[in-house]
């Protein structure tokens, strides 16, 4: 998984794919200077009257429904059609699902009429679209990860024929088919507005130059972004400087932390 990180982190910082995100208020700057650093182009749009004519002009598409409007979700189902018609990628960020009756249910309406690539959340977002029994607090996972948190996840990724890509402590991605354990990140990375959103618009850029290998390139994104978080604590572990740290090493993480530093493993 070393080599295939750095193969597409290099097409990123080489071709800088524009990523078109319908995100929330409180991460549409974070998110758009995480992809610059990273080396992707950021495009920020949630009117309707445009979304067909900018999704077309995308590499990749993320939805976030973080401060989630009835417009925003004509617009989001108006372009991940778009993107299904394209064979652009589409990553669906459920974020705070479970929470209210009117979240779960938009999340729900977007992968009735859609096709999403990979649905990327916290243990409790990702599954309480399949179960009410499961609630959020917040935006903040209830769950924990397990072997049997595992196995229902691939159960879920083969039913709704995406791949899920669930943060936490360690971190899993599935297509139900093959499975990734990431073990790279750090728990401040919990206290910065926008940096779990971030990872959603990093996994939209790795899946960009994935050229269909997208559960490979989720797993890839996912490390390289921990990872990132790893290398940015040894510069500070206070919030605020560490999020000026962790932008600082989404830019300058190369090949050598890659290879010695990537815990991705597939099960």
């Amino acid at each position: 998984m070393q080599s295939y990180t750095i193969e597409l982190l290099a097409k990123i910082r080489e071709k800088a794919p524009l990523i078109h995100n319908i995100t929330n208020f409180v991460v549409m700057n974070s998110s758009a200077n995480i992809l610059l650093a990273t080396g992707a182009s950021p495009v920020m749009a949630h009117c309707l009257a445009e979304m067909e004519e900018m999704t077309s002009l995308a590499d990749a598409l993320v939805l976030n429904v973080g401060t989630l409007q009835e417009d925003w979700l004509e617009s989001m189902i108006c372009a991940a059609k778009t993107a299904n018609s394209r064979g652009i990628p589409v990553i669906l960020d459920p974020v705070g699902a479970g929470a209210t009756t009117f979240r779960t249910e938009a999340i729900q309406k977007i992968l009735q009429h859609c096709s999403v690539s990979v649905l990327r959340g916290n243990c409790s977002e990702v599954f309480s679209i399949g179960s009410s029994a499961i609630k959020t607090k917040g935006v903040d996972s209830s769950l924990s990860f397990s072997d049997q948190m595992v196995a229902t996840a691939k159960a879920m990724a083969l039913e709704k024929k995406c791949i899920l890509a669930i943060s936490g402590e360690e971190d899993c991605i599935t297509d139900g088919a093959k499975t990734y354990r990431v073990r790279n990140g750090q728990p401040i990375m919990t206290k910065v507005t926008g940096i779990g959103c971030g990872l959603s618009a990093v996994t939209a850029a790795f899946c960009a130059v994935a050229e269909g290998k997208l559960v490979e390139a989720t797993a890839a994104a996912f490390g390289f972004y921990g990872l990132c978080g790893d290398l940015a604590v040894k510069v500070s572990d206070k919030p605020g400087s560490f999020q000026v740290a962790f932008i600082d090493a989404l830019y300058s993480t190369g090949a050598e932390d890659i290879m010695r530093s990537l815990k991705v493993t597939e099960v």
